[in-house]
């Protein structure tokens, strides 16, 4: 299982590379088919069927980049209220998976829904916003997420023992949740020390905000990228489902690989234009 994690993980960072080396607009479409293929599985795991799913959720994201090409102004002049819809969405979900994540909860087929099509569209403005800016941006906005993710993994498994949601996600754990946030701060101290000219989000977050206020933001920033990770997770109990799909081997579906980036991108957006 490991070794097929490794493969598919190389297999989609190869991916995103050769995008990213072709055009930001090959790098963003590609993009757009993964946030359309997480959507695809998002609404099933709220009920809806197979075809209507991946039927409506590409077309969709060909729309989406229609508009990119055809009516730019659009994502200028709708973006902020639809990253600010999404911020508010989350931090309302992380407030109540905080406040019920040790009972058993339940998300209704409407609000599931609704939200299937609210926070992936948010996701994908931030995307636009931030290769606007630049792809090296943007990948440091990822790669937050990404080393989230991997410290999460091993701070729980060395000092984990209280669990963070048990009724939602028995294996996460608040010594992960710290490790996450930690890692993130530590690593965006050093990359501002060492290449303090460096392009990248967290550098450039310090820069303009002061140490003092840019790290607390940066560590919110995970805690909302943790807050997309359980959120996902509630939805899969719900539907009595491991993965969110099995178009990833090893990995399940795209849903279970961009949750947490879901979640992370409309705040981290919305901080980028304040900065701006």
């Amino acid at each position: 299982m490991l070794k097929q994690r490794v493969i598919t993980a190389v297999v989609l960072v190869a991916a995103l590379l050769a995008a990213l080396a072709w055009s930001p607009f090959a790098l963003l479409a590609l993009v757009t088919l993964a946030l359309a293929l997480a959507q695809a599985e998002w609404l099933q795991l709220a009920g809806w069927n197979f075809r209507s799913a991946m039927v409506l959720a590409p077309i969709i994201g060909v729309l989406l980049l229609g508009v990119l090409l055809y009516v730019p102004q659009w994502i200028d002049a709708a973006g902020v209220p639809i990253l600010s819809a999404a911020t508010c969405a989350w931090l309302v979900i992380g407030v109540l998976l905080l406040r019920f994540g040790q009972h058993p909860l339940r998300v209704s087929t409407g609000v599931s829904v609704t939200l299937a099509f609210l926070l992936p569209l948010a996701a994908w403005c931030a995307l636009v916003l931030f290769l606007n800016s630049g792809a090296i941006l943007l990948l440091s906005v990822l790669v937050i997420v990404w080393l989230a993710d991997i410290a999460a993994y091993f701070a729980g498994r060395a000092f984990g023992k209280r669990k963070l949601a048990p009724h939602i996600s028995p294996g996460k754990t608040w010594a992960g949740f710290w490790g996450a946030i930690v890692a993130v701060i530590a690593v965006s101290l050093l990359t501002w020390l060492l290449a303090p000219g460096a392009e990248l989000f967290s550098s450039r977050l310090i820069d303009r905000l002061g140490i003092a206020l840019a790290l607390p933001l940066l560590a919110v920033l995970v805690a909302v990228s943790v807050v997309g990770d359980l959120f996902e997770s509630l939805l899969k109990r719900q539907a009595g489902a491991k993965d969110s799909g099995h178009l990833l081997p090893g990995h399940g579906g795209f849903f279970d690989r961009i949750d947490a980036m879901l979640a992370l991108l409309p705040p981290a957006a919305l901080l980028w234009r304040w900065v701006q």
